[in-house]
């Protein structure tokens, strides 16, 4: 294994099937540990303090996260697939398609601890909106920007994708009641093309 790395991920983390999938284009073989951070017994604190997943550990211990932060690393470790540009303003392309992909999980994610964390009685419906909102204007930005192009960046397959594509499987695991590919059927396609890759294949979450 390349540098002994080895991964602490949840099955049904989407900042986690990111990091997977960067490794699988990238061809880089890393143990894999599964762990549910909401359980009394995970022992991710021990590497993040922020008890979130991915985490990844170097082969001295030390511990790299969040998401953005391993999928930079990883591109640096080799040559194959690279995924991010160098520098200027391609890179910060792709780092902001990327930061919009993210930040629509985010939102996501805190609709869905708004639903199985609080009680009902002390649920906000006023927040699930603001946030469900900054789901639906983040999709119309990324239907707009794709348009028509066959991928995110420059006419090549990068984080871009990789981030976007995660994004619209998670709605399709976790929200499957947001019929998002009406409203935005260039992103139907496209993530129909993302779908059928092997790296996304062999990182479904668990039905």
């Amino acid at each position: 294994m390349l540098r002994n790395l080895r991964l602490i991920a949840s099955p049904t983390s989407p900042y986690a099937r990111k990091v997977r999938i960067v490794m699988a284009e990238k061809r880089i073989e890393c143990e894999l540990e599964m762990t549910d951070v909401w359980a009394p017994e995970t022992t991710i604190s021990r590497f993040n303090p922020l008890g979130k997943v991915p985490c990844l550990i170097m082969d001295d211990g030390g511990a790299v996260f969040d998401s953005r932060v391993i999928v930079e690393y990883l591109d640096t470790l080799t040559p194959v697939g690279h995924l991010i540009p160098a520098s200027g303003r391609q890179r910060v392309e792709v780092r902001t398609w990327e930061a919009l992909a993210d930040g629509i999980i985010d939102a996501l994610v805190l609709v869905r601890l708004e639903h199985t964390q609080r009680p009902e009685h002390a649920r906000s419906q006023a927040w699930i909106d603001r946030h469900l909102g900054k789901v639906e204007a983040g999709l119309h930005a990324a239907s707009t920007a794709l348009a028509e192009k066959a991928w995110c960046h420059d006419e090549r397959f990068s984080l871009a994708d990789i981030a976007l594509g995660v994004t619209l499987g998670y709605l399709d695991f976790r929200f499957p009641e947001i019929r998002w590919r009406p409203d935005h059927p260039n992103l139907a396609r496209y993530y129909e093309k993302l779908a059928a890759r092997p790296s996304f294949l062999e990182t479904l979450p668990p039905a």
